[in-house]
């Protein structure tokens, strides 16, 4: 088993992210923005996956805000699906939600890296 792997926050990533792939299969919508959501919540579990690898505080910390950057980047790309109409705002909202919840995690993650 890997690090990685025990993460509270790496596994929430990953169940979103699995939850996003299957919602975006039915969204008719630009393909480049079911690409672009699909991108940025693979990247979130992914960047937690690899900066748990480093070595360095200061590389993990790295890592971590750049997944911390990709979770902001989807529930951005909700809240722009709800206003275009591809997304309810009952299913943006916990979306959004589920997001705040990561970055919440990501934050206090790299606060200790800072010490």
């Amino acid at each position: 088993m890997f690090d990685f792997e025990d993460l509270l926050v790496y596994n929430k990533a990953v169940e979103l992210h699995i939850s996003i792939d299957e919602m975006l299969k039915s969204i008719k919508t630009h393909r480049y923005v079911r690409d672009q959501l699909g991108r940025a919540s693979l990247s979130v579990a992914l960047n937690i996956a690899e900066g748990a690898s480093r070595f360095s505080k200061k590389d993990r910390r790295r890592f971590y805000v750049i997944s911390r950057g990709s979770a902001y980047e989807c529930a951005a790309l909700s809240g722009i699906m709800n206003k275009n109409g591809l997304l309810t705002t009952e299913v943006a909202t916990k979306l959004r939600s589920k997001y705040l919840e990561i970055l919440k995690m990501l934050y206090a993650m790299i606060k200790r890296l800072e010490e």
